[in-house]
């Protein structure tokens, strides 16, 4: 086990994540340049001969009053059923936490919560488990999402597998004259704007433009796009794909009050999909949804349309280093989650 340090370290690194299987992008050194309101830091597993074999990144924040957590979203890129690596893995995380002085190590896997083996290897280890997370604000990252198998598959076959009413609404679009352009960072001024728009109708909080653009620095245009669909020349809907390794995801999307009934939304998630097709992804992730599998929800049919399936990860894996202190963390942060839902829930009303 050793820590990543050098120049030579991160070229590897990004080399091994990029080349592996359970790549993701929220593991990659890019995203950890977005995110710079905490500190990084890699774990690395090797084998005898110094090669990466596993990894995690965990960023480090100071709490007021609490200390230092530390946090992995959708880590550790390893062969997760091999207890030697996630001992590695497990011995750098502690190294850290005594570095550190942390509290509380939490990972948000994407390892499927019917993985019993990686379940029991984690409790070996001396992790507990967190497994009853329904809501977004629950945890960080959504623990049920919609994921579309693409390897090897082509766009007639994905299509062909769309919920009737799915195809109907993409052929909709098209023939009222919905147009889809790839954009660049000037229009993440337009996309903005409209994000705006979303989330006073939705309900939740909007990063400031400045976040995205940030993110178009450190990502793109090799790791994340723009795509935005026009009617009669105004944008009125726009989405964030990311492409990292094996994988493309739907990051963010926006859409006006204007036109909504020429379903712009099912043409933009079509266009991604065909983004991820040709780029030969394995796995198009649709990301978050709620955690009761109902199609009276709107999000959840949406998604459900478009032929993917319905995935519940593992949920939250972690370690308490001091069990009390983040006993009353995980209380107070429970709370501060609740009240600012019912706050944005006043203020939607």
């Amino acid at each position: 086990m050793r820590l990543l340090k050098t120049k030579s370290d991160e070229e590897e690194y990004t080399r091994f994540l990029e080349s592996h299987e359970r790549c993701n992008f929220q593991q990659s050194l890019e995203w950890a340049n977005v995110k710079t309101s905490w500190k990084k830091e890699v774990i690395l597993a090797e084998d005898s001969s110094k090669k990466i074999i596993g990894s995690l990144m965990v960023w480090i924040r100071k709490i007021p009053i609490f200390g230092n957590i530390m946090y992995s979203a959708r880590g550790p890129v390893c062969d997760i059923h091999n207890i030697e690596v996630l001992k590695q893995i497990t011995e750098g995380a502690k190294e850290l936490a005594e570095k550190y002085n942390a509290i509380v190590l939490r990972i948000e896997p994407d390892i499927k919560s019917d993985d019993t083996t990686f379940k029991n290897i984690m409790l070996e280890l001396g992790y507990s488990i967190k497994d009853d997370a329904k809501n977004f604000r629950d945890e960080i990252q959504p623990r049920y999402v919609f994921r579309l198998d693409t390897k090897g598959k082509t766009e007639d076959e994905i299509f062909k597998a769309f919920h009737q009413k799915t195809r109907y609404n993409v052929r909709l679009a098209t023939k009222k004259g919905v147009t889809v352009k790839d954009g660049n960072k000037e229009d993440l001024k337009d996309f903005h704007k409209i994000m705006i728009t979303t989330g006073k109708r939705d309900g939740f909080i909007i990063r400031p433009l400045e976040y995205f653009e940030k993110m178009y620095d450190c990502l793109g245009p090799e790791h994340m796009k723009i795509l935005m669909a026009y009617y009669e020349g105004k944008p009125i809907s726009g989405v964030i794909p990311i492409m990292y390794g094996n994988k493309t995801w739907y990051l963010y999307g926006a859409s006006s009050n204007e036109h909504r009934n020429l379903m712009p939304n099912y043409l933009l998630q079509w266009e991604m999909i065909k983004l991820a097709l040709n780029r030969k992804s394995d796995i198009y992730d649709l990301r978050g949804v709620p955690g009761i599998a109902d199609d009276s929800n709107g999000l959840y049919r949406f998604k459900k349309g478009f032929g993917a399936e319905y995935t519940e990860f593992v949920g939250e894996v972690y370690i308490a280093f001091k069990p009390l202190t983040y006993k009353i963390y995980h209380f107070s942060e429970k709370l501060f989650r609740n009240l600012r839902a019912l706050k944005l829930k006043l203020k939607k009303k």
